[in-house]
């Protein structure tokens, strides 16, 4: 039985993750998300404004929250048996049916906000996102096949370091490599592929003039969407990693231990 979700061409969800009504946030928002209504068929989900519940808990089991046992199998026998809490149904639907996955969020404590975390812990859920395997190899179909293959993410974030701060060298870290959780061992994971991170740097001193820049700058980048070329990581199936250890092999970018290196070159 075919397990995979096929996303409906023109669709994108569009997953909001800030607490403030009148925010930098907020006004990006509202204009990417007219930005792409332009060219697709929109939803949005404001984490906060409709009281999501990020926390997995029990109730995510439905009638197996007595039953002793690994987590994920048992979310994932609840999802086979239709036990699914409403929240978790919606944006289950609305990212299977999406060919664009949008995250926007502010970049806290150099990762995501636990409400994003949680919308991930709970709306990824084994049997919906992932949870195949591969008949020949035996692996797993994750990391490039997971049951989300097929769709692309855009990420916004707003970040209060500059550019320097953020940077390779930078005190705080590589961005890209901070938010490598997010992009590979999330999406990837379950075979969403992130196009090129949207970034507003130095955001806690951004003005009203500022917010209108970064508005149109944003509007900008998705008018043109779908002429970008995104950078894959490399797939679990394809033979780079060792089927065993599932490292990448000792021939690929010896000596290398940077995340740069799971990059398809």
């Amino acid at each position: 039985m075919n397990t995979f979700h096929e996303p409906t061409p023109g669709r994108v969800h569009w997953v909001y993750t800030h607490p403030r009504r009148d925010s930098l946030n907020q006004h990006l928002l509202r204009a990417g998300s007219t930005a792409l209504s332009e060219q697709y068929e929109v939803t949005v989900s404001d984490l906060y404004a409709e009281g999501f519940v990020p926390a997995l808990s029990e109730r995510d089991l439905g009638s197996l929250s007595e039953v002793p046992g690994n987590l994920a199998e048992l979310t994932g026998e609840a999802y086979a048996r239709g036990e699914v809490e409403p929240e978790v149904r919606r944006e289950q639907e609305r990212l299977a049916a999406a060919e664009l996955l949008v995250l926007q969020f502010p970049l806290w404590w150099y990762g995501p906000p636990a409400m994003l975390k949680g919308w991930l812990d709970r709306v990824l859920q084994t049997g919906f996102a992932q949870g195949e395997f591969d008949e020949d190899t035996g692996l797993p179909r994750r990391y490039g096949d997971g049951r989300l293959m097929g769709r692309k993410a855009l990420i916004i974030v707003t970040a209060g370091d500059d550019e320097r701060t953020l940077g390779p060298r930078g005190v705080s870290g590589d961005l890209g490599s901070l938010l490598f959780p997010l992009t590979h061992g999330a999406l990837w994971y379950v075979g969403i592929e992130a196009l090129d991170l949207h970034v507003v740097h130095d955001a806690d001193g951004i003005d009203g003039s500022g917010r209108r820049q970064e508005a149109e700058r944003l509007a900008e980048r998705i008018t043109g969407l779908s002429d970008e070329r995104s950078h894959p990581y490399r797939r679990l199936l394809d033979g780079d990693y060792d089927r065993k250890t599932r490292a990448l092999r000792k021939d690929v970018h010896p000596g290398r231990t940077d995340l740069a290196i799971h990059y398809r070159d």
